[in-house]
């Protein structure tokens, strides 16, 4: 199977300057988790997810009107229509990240989630290695520590 027959065609973007507040309103209008920050010859430049909001930007009482750019994860991962998803689930995975942008010909043709992987597939035995490695990666290390005994 590959990226292109379970990636989400629309994806939903935003310039990079775009105020950290507009880009929440954008994710909460469009119900989604992320948001690929696109330069304007249409180049993914950052990705922004609405934890990064959370965490980054109001848990850290930051200016809400500060460039999306300043808090993005850059440079971003991406994969190719015609990679195939195990090789997507294991960039995923080494990468620790849960969303990756899909470019055809250097253009932003679409974007691939855990969620699709888990929802479009048939391999229960990816889904569930490609979810316990992201989600112990994007965990920190106290949630595995041993309880005792």
């Amino acid at each position: 199977m590959l990226i292109r027959d379970v990636m989400t065609q629309a994806v939903v973007t935003a310039a990079p300057a775009t105020a950290v507040r507009e880009v929440a309103e954008i994710m909460r209008e469009r119900n989604v988790g992320a948001v690929v920050l696109v330069a304007a010859d249409g180049a993914p430049v950052g990705l922004i997810t609405d934890r990064d909001l959370a965490v980054g930007v109001v848990a850290e009482g930051r200016d809400l009107s500060a460039p999306a750019e300043a808090h993005a994860s850059s440079p971003v991962v991406t994969g190719e229509p015609a990679m195939a998803l195990s090789d997507a689930a294991e960039l995923m995975a080494r990468f620790g990240i849960r969303r990756l942008p899909v470019l055809d010909g250097g253009r932003l043709a679409g974007i691939v989630t855990l969620d699709d992987i888990a929802v479009r597939t048939a391999d229960a035995e990816l889904q569930a290695s490609l979810t316990q490695t992201i989600t112990r990666g994007a965990l920190p290390g106290f949630y595995f520590h041993h309880r005792g005994g």
